[in-house]
């Protein structure tokens, strides 16, 4: 950050009275600038033992398989986010079932949360962020194809559980990957 959203003047990044951690602060008005993580929902949306996946169309992961999920928008909740990400991802509607996996990535700055949910209906396609969309079985779930950390945690945490008869809420972090 390099201008203050208030006044326009150039922010300094210093630890403000009060306060443990560096932040942008405009030395001319005063007001302090917090940037915090980003919140990425999304879903694991099954239908009839099988998990929707969307095969991304966008960087980063270009043409990598993931759940439908994406970054939370102002004004709404995350099973709110969770609906709108599933339909504009892979244009299918679901119902919400409860939020089962929170994944913190601290290196960059999010937090993705996923929910269990049930496709209402076979009536999905490939939205704009996606190449096409799939159910996939436990066995086909291509597993070196997968785009990100947090969706193959999020999936073998599911399978794990649906295995055991019982679903329970799973948080875990995220380290940097090597070379990082």
């Amino acid at each position: 950050m390099n201008y203050c959203n208030q006044c326009g003047a150039t922010v300094v990044l210093r630890i403000p009275d009060g306060d443990t951690l560096p932040r942008h602060v405009c030395p001319h008005c005063g007001a302090i600038h917090y940037l915090n993580p980003k919140l990425v929902i999304g879903c694991v949306a099954e239908w009839q033992g099988d998990i929707l996946l969307c095969r991304r169309a966008i960087e980063p992961r270009y043409g990598l398989w993931t759940l439908p999920a994406g970054f939370m928008e102002n004004g709404e909740s995350t099973s709110q986010a969770a609906l709108r990400e599933t339909f504009e991802e892979a244009c299918a509607r679901i119902e919400i079932d409860a939020p089962f996996s929170l994944v913190n990535v601290p290196y960059i700055n999010q937090v993705h949360l996923f929910y269990r949910g049930r496709l209402v209906d076979t009536d999905f396609a490939a939205g704009a962020e996606s190449l096409e969309t799939v159910l996939v079985s436990e066995n086909e779930m291509p597993w070196d194809q997968l785009a990100f950390r947090s969706v193959a945690a999020c999936l073998k945490f599911y399978f794990a559980d649906r295995s055991a008869g019982r679903f329970e809420f799973h948080e875990m972090d995220l380290t940097p990957p090597t070379g990082y």
